[in-house]
């Protein structure tokens, strides 16, 4: 049994951090033009990390993006800039979306 509680607990630690991330996402209202694993009026984070994954200095190029917004990335559509959320923030959304696979 303690064995059992022991796997539990490490197993919900491991996906703390990532669930943490998505509720920082859902706070900061990205979920509002963004979903996980489908497109919504943005890309879906999935397809965000595939673009960039492996490239140098991806997390800090997304943060920048999250915070001042970006256009013709993706399409016509642009992404606003999001004032509600800080330079720490956004590097934790960045990385978080480029764990996704």
């Amino acid at each position: 049994m303690k064995r059992i509680l022991i796997t539990l607990a490490v197993a919900m630690t491991a996906a703390a951090p990532v669930m943490a991330d998505e509720a920082l996402a859902k706070s900061k209202n990205c979920m509002a033009c963004h979903a996980v694993d489908k497109k919504l009026v943005g890309p879906s984070y999935k397809d965000v990390a595939a673009k960039y994954a492996g490239q140098a200095g991806a997390a800090d190029k997304l943060a920048e993006k999250i915070v001042k917004g970006s256009s013709g990335v993706w399409g016509p559509v642009p992404m606003p800039a999001n004032a509600q959320v800080n330079a720490d923030e956004a590097k934790k959304l960045a990385n978080w979306v480029l764990s996704l696979k």
